[in-house]
């Protein structure tokens, strides 16, 4: 019997990185198929374009560094693919998500030195520049398909995705009007934008796009999100720190914030479940390479996002905000970890 000498740290790990990853990407389906339930086959056909350049531009980068196509089997320009692709509004042309996603794999990931070096989420990356660059494309998200007046199929979003139409030749903002006439944004916009014209929180939550705790089919998406997030904690892939945090954090600004202003604030369970703030908290927040490394850090990264996203949703341009909010807290990750490293046994305190 072989005796082995290893030096530290004496880590078991119990899963490799691909299967990490392919396990994180399973607990998205239940997210995945709820959006493509209420906003249509674009969504699926966005993951689908995301992907397939997410494993072309890691690919070429590889070949161009001469190094070896292992890194593809990783699933993690699956995971990031997913990301981008859930994120971008279903009918926005195709080559939105082609650009952001190989942004994100060639210059946010592997400029950085591939899987593991990146300082930034390369999804949320992605997701900015393209937000920042196209701020129109990207911000037609359509009406759940139950108050649209002409809700597209497959054939029509493939159309209006790769040619501007659909096949009856309605382009993307047509789609966007609802039964009454009225053009439609999401829940959280459309509050942003009944705010700045004077109306108060109860006549905005009045409008068709609401209903229950956050917005027609949001909620049931953040549920789904929140599904996925809960089985990544039983399967022990993420912590429940930096969750916890982010989302305990939002919901009391909110309360704090709707208890001050009822009128002119958005309620704590509108923060909570509309948007990406279920995706982000579980899927995006807790990415290890890019998130905070010891525990009190992570409660305090996770409380940091929570904070930002509330202060960009009250009092700044975008009324989502979990993208900023990421990036803004991973630029903060060194600093948070060094005040906060656990003391090596047998320092003086």
């Amino acid at each position: 019997m072989a005796f082995t000498l290893s030096s530290s740290p004496h880590d078991h790990v119990p899963l490799n990185t691909a299967t990490l990853m392919r396990r994180v990407c399973y607990c998205l389906i239940p997210g995945i198929l709820v959006q493509w339930w209420f906003f249509g086959w674009g969504s699926l056909v966005q993951i689908a374009l995301a992907v397939t350049t997410a494993y072309a531009a890691e690919a070429l980068v590889l070949a161009l560094r001469k190094r070896r196509f292992a890194p593809l089997r990783d699933n993690s320009a699956l995971l990031t693919a997913l990301l981008i692709g859930i994120a971008v509004p279903p009918l926005a042309p195709w080559w939105l998500v082609v650009i952001g996603t190989a942004f994100a794999i060639i210059v946010a990931k592997q400029l950085y030195g591939g899987l593991g070096q990146n300082l930034f989420n390369p999804a949320m990356v992605a997701y900015v520049l393209l937000l920042v660059s196209f701020p129109l494309p990207m911000t037609s998200w359509l009406p759940p398909l139950a108050l649209q007046t002409y809700p597209p199929g497959l054939l029509d979003s493939l159309s209006a995705i790769f040619t501007g139409f659909t096949l009856d030749g309605f382009a993307p903002h047509q789609l966007r009007e609802l039964a009454d006439g009225t053009t439609m944004a999401t829940p959280l916009d459309t509050l942003k934008t009944g705010f700045t014209q004077g109306h108060t929180s109860g006549e905005i939550l009045a409008g068709p796009a609401f209903g229950g705790m956050a917005g027609v089919g949001w909620q049931w998406v953040n549920l789904a999100y929140l599904a996925g997030g809960l089985a990544l904690l039983r399967l022990r892939l993420i912590s429940w720190p930096i969750p916890v945090a982010m989302l305990g954090t939002l919901f009391l600004l909110g309360l704090v914030g709707f208890m001050v202003s009822p009128d002119g604030s958005i309620g704590p369970m509108m923060h909570l479940f509309s948007g990406a703030t279920m995706l982000g908290a579980f899927f995006i927040a807790t990415d290890p390479v890019s998130a905070s490394t010891t525990f009190r850090g992570r409660l305090v990264y996770g409380a940091l996002i929570g904070l930002l996203i509330y202060l960009i949703r009250t009092f700044g341009g975008y009324p989502d905000a979990v993208a900023f909010a990421v990036l803004l807290a991973n630029m903060t990750v060194p600093m948070i970890d060094s005040l906060t490293k656990p003391k090596t046994y047998g320092e003086a305190r």
